[in-house]
């Protein structure tokens, strides 16, 4: 079978003043996603929205929530739908030369592996679409290919068809990836215990609470919701 795997990352400069990174995958049977991308745009529609309205974490708001809650709704209410994310925290105290991944790459390609290892089965084929971030993209997609095909012994690459970069404006489902990981990312750096915060977020992360637990493991099999905590050694 074939499946498409859309892929983003927050929090994910090493720099950029956050101790946690969120990487979160929603995946799809690639027949299903056309089907997908027109359901969320008629949610879109619905709710007085343009069908290209870009969902985004950073654009959830209390004036919009009802539209957000319908999307988390349709998530969890669409089987073809599965999401897998890993919380990496710590990330401000990681010691590259103790563990010898140089300047980080290699510490975030690990990362990047474990979140997509459990979702690859070598019985299927996949096609893996990643947000563009930043101009370092490009040689990261095509080290991360190599990495997981070696690790499934795929080395005529016939599980991982490919992995390319998309604009997250393009796909509906990649838009779906940025609100999940937003939404853990609010949760696991506390931002909802501050006097500031964004009531329409905060709601979000209650909704996503009553769904699955956000601070713990789930089972490598959980279909699903599965999501992954990382923590460095100390």
């Amino acid at each position: 079978m074939k499946y498409n795997v859309y892929c983003d990352e927050s929090c994910h400069l090493e720099n950029d003043g956050s101790s946690v990174m969120i990487l979160g995958a929603v995946s799809c049977p690639s027949e299903q996603k056309r089907k997908i991308f027109d359901d969320i745009r008629a949610i879109k529609r619905k709710h007085g929205l343009d069908s290209r309205f870009e969902i985004k974490w950073t654009k959830v708001s209390a004036s919009k929530i009802d539209f957000y809650l319908e999307i988390f709704n349709y998530f969890w209410e669409n089987a073809d739908l599965s999401y897998r994310g890993l919380v990496a925290s710590g990330k401000d105290r990681l010691d590259h030369d103790k563990y010898n991944q140089g300047d980080g790459d290699l510490w975030y390609y690990k990362m990047y592996f474990l979140m997509l290892d459990p979702i690859i089965n070598p019985s299927n084929e996949y096609q893996i679409l990643v947000d563009i971030k930043d101009t370092r993209g490009g040689k990261r997609v095509t080290k991360l290919r190599e990495v997981l095909c070696n690790n499934q012994y795929d080395f005529k690459q016939e599980v991982i068809k490919q992995i390319v970069q998309i604009n997250s404006k393009e796909s509906e489902i990649l838009q779906l990836a940025d609100l999940i990981n937003g939404a853990l990312g609010f949760y696991h750096r506390q931002l909802g215990e501050r006097p500031e915060a964004n009531t329409g977020k905060i709601l979000l992360v209650k909704e996503l609470q009553k769904r699955c637990i956000l601070d713990r493991n789930a089972a490598r099999n959980e279909q699903k919701f599965n999501l992954f905590i990382w923590k460095p050694r100390v």
